[in-house]
């Protein structure tokens, strides 16, 4: 990745984004083959069922370190495999616009470091999609553009994909490049990532624009009209509540924690992290609150979905991951079985847990895409 003129690998930046406590899981190879070692154990009735019987979604993955932000590494088979492994049907898939942008400030935030060349994020936009095309056309996964696609995919044990965009930086102010998006497949977008924009301001930035602007709020009517899941994560509160008034559809936050998670503990992510009125904000309007995989366990991970569902209910929680590099305890999608073992551990039912997995994004997706 170039920023300012120097390179900062895709590695570094979020490494940088995603570190949490000092207790996090050790990062790495290591990690994924204990993930690995761990599916090939035989899952639990329990966990069968639920996988079964629902239809299992991360509402936010980059899809590993060879995923799709790994700019300059080729799609392969890593996505599928682990799906299959792990029981994962579908992955909301997120390329990132911003991301030749980033890095990292002196004081360790991740940021943009500088400013876009017009057009700049749109080509590599553009690049990106090329890339998710090859993955579908060459590397064993499917791209849904329907619940029908989801539920078909499904049934077959066929991995599938609904494409995804992290932040909307790259329209410029021409709607036509959102309805291009969606004629190229993407079904889901998140309107403001690290980059100021003018959509609205996002919550590790300066507040200029004091919530959504007038554009904001013209691209979330575009998306509802053209049938996009319309995702708020790493928008401010106002920003939030002012689209709540906007949205005709559900709306989803896609990946992060309740403020003051003590199942998260202490961490660098806080100001990512979201308020109990502002996840009850998304949860009225039909939507969700995905949870990201930043614990140092996975029942950790599970007391970190319990502390949403006690403020928004079960029908308001999702499995966000963010997955891309360690720290996190679902390295690995081969691993999600036994995410779902330790739910049914934890407390949740059957039932409940199905509606977390993926039950709760279906709604989402169905309002919004049909």
């Amino acid at each position: 990745m170039h920023c300012c003129g120097g390179v900062i690998s895709r590695r570094s930046w979020l490494w940088s984004s995603l570190v949490t406590s000092a207790g996090a899981l050790a990062t790495g190879h290591a990690a994924r083959r204990e993930a690995r070692a761990a599916a090939a154990e035989s899952p639990s009735e329990g966990a069968q069922a639920v996988l079964r019987d629902h239809i299992a979604v991360d509402v936010h993955s980059h899809a590993g370190p060879t995923g799709v932000s790994s700019r300059g590494t080729a799609p392969n088979d890593d996505l599928a495999r682990g799906m299959r492994a792990g029981g994962m049907a579908t992955v909301c898939l997120a390329d990132v616009p911003d991301g030749p942008l980033l890095g990292r400030r002196p004081n360790g935030a991740l940021a943009a470091l500088r400013s876009a060349a017009p057009g700049e994020l749109y080509w590599y936009h553009l690049d990106r999609l090329k890339w998710i095309d090859d993955l579908v056309a060459q590397h064993g996964v499917r791209r849904a553009l329907t619940v029908a696609d989801l539920k078909a995919a499904h049934a077959a044990g066929q991995p599938a994909i609904v494409e995804d965009i992290e932040g909307l930086d790259f329209l410029e102010k021409k709607l036509e490049r959102l309805e291009e998006s969606y004629q190229r497949g993407v079904r889901h977008m998140q309107l403001v990532h690290y980059t100021p924009n003018d959509i609205g301001d996002f919550q590790t930035g300066a507040v200029t624009h004091n919530g959504l602007t007038p554009f904001g709020a013209d691209v979330i009517r575009a998306c509802n009209r053209l049938g996009i899941v319309c995702d708020v994560a790493h928008a401010t509160e106002d920003l939030v509540k002012q689209a709540v008034k906007v949205s005709s559809k559900p709306l989803l936050l896609s990946h992060t924690a309740l403020q003051g998670s003590k199942a998260q503990g202490t961490t660098a992510l806080a100001p990512r992290q979201i308020s109990r009125d502002h996840a009850r904000a998304v949860a009225d309007t039909g939507g969700s609150i995905g949870i990201w995989h930043f614990f140092p366990s996975l029942e950790r991970y599970v007391d970190g979905l319990k502390e949403m569902a006690d403020v928004v209910g079960a029908d308001h929680v999702s499995i966000g991951t963010d997955q891309q590099t360690a720290p996190g305890s679902l390295q690995d999608y081969a691993q999600f079985t036994r995410l779902v073992e330790a739910m049914l551990r934890g407390g949740f039912t059957q039932a409940d847990a199905g509606k977390v997995i993926g039950g709760n994004y279906l709604r989402i997706f169905a309002a919004s895409v049909g």
